[in-house]
């Protein structure tokens, strides 16, 4: 007699919830029997952040907007160092392409893959989970989904859940003395669309943040005014043009004006305050005992192996970790979790995984603070999962030196970092430079950015 098909469900089809489904299309290729897999996603397509939307607070459905995008967001970091295993970036466009693409070009990318495994019908698109609940004495999680068009509600129960909603969402929006009768606009890094709304004018940035480091070159693409940058603990370190200026944390802005008071006691009018102030880990469609609570940290609190809930084995997140490496990282995380649900790996008991927990946490809080020390950890995490499973290695050691090179690079001068090839560590092949410098390149389309540099 046979058992009942085990039933997972994934809530989200961006870049760590389509890992989850290439993770397990793998094993069905390799003829193993797989679970019923049902993916859950609130947009209208797959891509998650890489999806970009014109609209801020609520979208067409009117439910809070997710992506945190903007117009003309290009890849911040080498996609050498995001490259996914199985799929590289050469394999989906033909030929090499430069070492920063756009965002229309990463979501090209990252759909490619996920269209060529064939796996979009476990994506039920439009779908928001409302609802998440675990009975600990049947071992099942009952779900309750809605559509945001027919508004149809759906209860149903499943083995396991993977979360893979993200953390860039819910912005962290601290308060300063006099932001209400500011006269000028404030906006957090989630709402920033455009950087050619500030052109001409005077803005502040607060934050050292990716965020805060990207939106301020942006800003200084399209022609902003000037640039002050505000920190809280240490500055950004980058050599800026001379119309930008470093200050510590703003203190106050004074009542019904556009003066802003800091720390040092300098002072400075600004026309607008974008808050490059992070993001908080949010999960309002699951029960308390579900929600992951974590700062934002290589190590995240209550996850085994960075996955796995201790409290709750079968409730798994992925891509949830602070991040340098990124798409491969989730690949390496969803190929654990599919295993574990599959019975290749044995997850320990409660005792035993708290006991691995701190002794993470211990190494994490001895690293060094430099981005080198930091990359590494992350590193010796994402080698360590591959260890478990059977995703394609790569070189790691190969990806922290291009990290390490695209660091100096950005030191050497924050606005032509983007103008530097890097090298496959997939393929052995050395990125075309852009034919056009990253500060005069207006267009980002994916025609321009792909076939204007096929050799």
């Amino acid at each position: 007699m046979s058992s009942k098909k085990l039933r997972v469900a994934i809530i989200g089809a961006g870049p760590s919830g389509t890992s989850c489904l290439r993770a397990f299309k793998s094993a069905q290729e390799k003829g193993q029997e797989i679970p019923e897999i049902v993916c859950f996603e609130k947009g209208e397509d797959w891509g998650g952040l890489w999806n970009y939307n014109w609209r801020t607070g609520l979208d067409q459905s009117g439910n809070p907007v997710h992506g945190s995008m903007y117009r003309h967001l290009w890849s911040n970091g080498p996609k050498e160092c995001l490259e996914f295993a199985d799929y590289t970036f050469e394999e989906h466009f033909g030929h090499p392409i430069p070492s920063f693409p756009p965002r229309e070009v990463l979501q090209d990318y990252i759909t490619g893959r996920v269209n060529k495994s064939g796996i979009k019908h476990w994506v039920r698109l439009n779908t928001a989970v409302i609802g998440c609940t675990y009975d600990p004495s049947s071992s099942v999680f009952t779900l309750k989904s809605k559509h945001n068009t027919t508004k149809d509600e759906v209860t149903e129960t499943f083995d396991y859940v993977i979360t893979c909603t993200g953390h860039f969402s819910t912005p962290n929006v601290p308060s300063f003395e006099g932001m209400e009768s500011f006269c000028g606009r404030i906006l957090h890094a989630h709402d920033f669309r455009a950087a050619e709304e500030f052109k001409g004018k005077d803005i502040l940035v607060i934050g050292t943040s990716y965020s805060a480091e990207d939106i301020a070159s942006q800003c200084y693409k399209y022609g902003v005014k000037s640039v002050t940058c505000s920190y809280r603990t240490a500055p950004m370190g980058f050599h800026w043009p001379d119309n930008f200026t470093t200050v510590p944390l703003l203190t106050r802005i004074e009542p019904n004006s556009k003066k802003c008071h800091f720390k040092d006691g300098s002072t400075a009018e600004v026309d607008a305050i974008i808050l490059c102030t992070g993001y908080q880990h949010h999960f309002p469609f699951l029960a308390p005992d579900l929600q992951l609570k974590t700062a934002n940290r290589l190590h995240c609190d209550s996850l085994h192996e960075g996955v796995v809930m201790i409290d709750n084995p079968k409730m798994m997140y992925i891509g949830m970790q602070d991040q340098w490496f990124t798409f491969n990282m989730f690949d390496a995380q969803a190929w654990y979790a599919r295993d574990v649900i599959l019975g290749k790996i044995a997850v320990p008991d409660k005792a035993k995984m708290e006991e691995e927990w701190k002794t993470c946490r211990v190494a994490e809080e001895a690293i060094e603070a430099t981005d080198e020390a930091n990359i590494r950890y992350q590193a010796n995490y994402v080698e360590r999962l591959q260890g478990f499973t059977d995703y394609p290695t790569f070189d790691i050691e190969g990806v922290v030196q291009a990290f390490l090179e695209w660091e100096h690079n950005k030191h050497e001068n924050i606005m032509t970092f983007r103008d530097k090839p890097h090298k496959s560590l997939m393929t052995g092949t050395m990125a075309p430079v852009h034919h056009t410098p990253w500060m005069k390149a207006y267009d980002d389309t994916i025609e321009s950015y792909v076939e204007g540099n096929k050799q």
